[in-house]
């Protein structure tokens, strides 16, 4: 039986300095090549917003997206963690309404959560939801859902007193009760100094090579996401081309008569064939 990567594996990779890979998935098929793979821990981040919906931000996806998502993620993994992010508003207002939305991403497949901020609200969410068996992934550094009052796409813990600021942070959220934490666009000495002060492990979006693990958009990884292509991210591939030709030959061949071939029909036995031919008139 395949070992399920859980909140102890990952607190195992951090005590003994393992690195562990995360990536994002949205689809079936998707979630079960990587899990295959090898990845660890598979993400249904809000930025299938952008790369799988094509809104303009993260903000604009819901949780009855994000539900169908996980549903269909959790379907493809056998071994990896699966973790969904809380969208925008999900857990911003109102306690049992939280509750009732973080629950509901494990009862639909989720192995765990991730929650974006570290206000006083935010830590209570991230608190009862740990106490209900509900692990939660922090999210601070960057923190996307909060654009519009940071101000843009803006690095965070640039100087000495934010650094420790973050640090701040991060041992709350420590203390709230969460099994790791991202840290997003942070300059990766902050980052190393932030890994090295906490217990649980962090999780590097662009803050460099000295946290505990690495995340990326997989349509990023793949090259399928073309609009714009992250700093910190690495294309391995190049699906979007890929896709192309292979829809431009697929187009061709149609037009041209050279899809489907005779290999790929089905055909009448000969008996059928010849019923179907004299009802046509065609002479045998």
């Amino acid at each position: 039986m395949i070992k399920k990567v859980s909140v102890n594996t990952i607190q195992k990779y951090k005590d003994t300095n393992e690195r562990f890979s995360v990536l994002t998935a949205y689809d079936y098929s998707t979630a079960k090549y990587l899990d295959e793979a090898g990845i660890d821990i598979i993400l249904i981040g809000d930025s299938l917003a952008m790369v799988a919906l094509g809104y303009e931000t993260t903000n604009q996806v819901g949780v009855e997206e994000m539900t169908i998502f996980t549903k269909a993620v959790a379907k493809g993994v056998k071994r990896a963690m699966v973790v969904t992010d809380m969208p925008f508003m999900s857990y911003n207002i109102e306690l049992s309404s939280a509750l009732t939305n973080v629950c509901n991403m494990l009862k639909n497949g989720a192995n765990a959560v991730k929650i974006e901020g570290c206000n006083d609200h935010i830590l209570n969410v991230i608190k009862r939801s740990v106490e209900c068996g509900v692990p939660v992934m922090g999210h601070i550094g960057f923190t996307p859902q909060f654009l519009n009052t940071i101000g843009g796409y803006n690095i965070q813990g640039k100087s000495f007193d934010a650094t420790l600021a973050i640090l701040e942070q991060a041992k709350k959220l420590e203390e709230a009760g969460v099994f790791s934490i991202v840290l997003e666009m942070v300059p990766e000495e902050s980052a190393q100094f932030i890994t090295e002060n906490l217990r649980v492990p962090t999780i590097s979006c662009g803050a460099g090579r000295y946290c505990s693990a690495q995340v990326m958009v997989s349509d990023d990884m793949l090259g399928k996401f073309s609009e714009f292509k992250p700093k910190f991210a690495r294309r391995y591939g190049d699906v979007k081309s890929l896709i192309l030709e292979c829809a431009k030959q697929y187009d061709y061949d149609v037009k041209h008569g050279a899809f489907p071939s005779d290999d790929e029909v089905f055909k009448l036995s000969e008996d059928e064939l010849k019923q179907l031919n004299i009802h046509r008139g065609v002479k045998c």
